[in-house]
């Protein structure tokens, strides 16, 4: 074996299940993830949250996917949305993806604009999609909705990532 190297035994085993969710989070948590802020509209307005459950689904037609957790106050506004648009944040974001990871409405002083859509999108991230729902799907605690790609923006920058619960940078090589 390696100087350094581990072996299974230096793993820690979780059986996942009520009683281990803490550990199970934490084996999850070792998944670096990039970060976004999700928004969509409501009756009373614009509505963002904070979200690593993103991916890519198709290029051809172009779709992606989210997760909103079904425990979340905000989640039967994304579950009714017909437009949403995800907005990867830059190195530079942190404090907007943690303001919307505790308000739904933190969209004060930020520079963002209104689409055809009546979606409120920011016009400063590294990426941004914006999306008409086409598909969800039941999954335990979350609901995945999948989204036609309608627009994409993106610009050069360092994306925000998320892991072990911090915010961190990544740079390419």
């Amino acid at each position: 074996m390696a100087d350094g190297a581990l072996n299974m035994a230096d793993m820690q085993h979780t059986v996942p299940g009520p009683d281990t969710q803490r550990d199970f989070r934490n084996a999850l948590g070792r998944f670096t993830t990039g970060v976004t802020v999700v928004t969509a509209s409501t009756a009373t307005g614009p509505i963002g949250i904070t979200v690593n459950s993103f991916a890519s689904v198709s290029l051809d037609p172009p779709m992606v996917m989210w997760c909103p957790a079904k425990a979340s106050h905000r989640y039967q506004y994304f579950a009714d949305a017909e437009n949403f648009a995800i907005h990867v944040m830059g190195s530079d974001h942190s404090r907007i993806a943690q303001d919307f990871a505790k308000s739904p409405d933190a969209f004060d002083g930020l520079n963002t604009h209104i689409n055809p859509e009546g979606i409120t999108v920011f016009d400063d991230c590294i990426a941004r999609y914006e999306c008409t729902t086409v598909q969800t799907h039941d999954a335990g605690d979350h609901l995945i909705m999948v989204g036609r790609v309608t627009l994409a923006a993106h610009r050069e920058g360092d994306a925000l990532v998320f892991s072990r619960g911090l915010y961190g940078r990544f740079m390419g090589v």
